[in-house]
């Protein structure tokens, strides 16, 4: 399993919804109102990031796989941390 980092910045309400959505069916956790992140199989990863290409008009979309041993380094300052 690798962790994933899902960040976007899309302008369009009903594209900004879907792609929560198509991140929430995949079982990702909602971080902040455009980041999401969750535990995903290698294939999941790929076909995630193929389904937010079709999805994505405009603006953009990251999809980063984070190593287990940084995401344990991370730093979260703030509520929600």
């Amino acid at each position: 399993m690798l962790r994933v980092l899902v960040i976007y910045d899309i302008s369009d309400d009903k594209v900004r919804y879907r792609i929560s959505e198509t991140c929430l069916d995949y079982g990702l956790d909602r971080q902040q109102y455009s980041v999401f992140t969750g535990l995903l199989k290698p294939t999941h990863v790929r076909e995630l990031a193929k389904v937010l290409e079709r999805i994505t008009r405009q603006g953009q979309v990251i999809v980063l796989p984070v190593a287990s041993d940084d995401w344990e380094r991370r730093t979260v300052i703030g509520e929600g941390a």
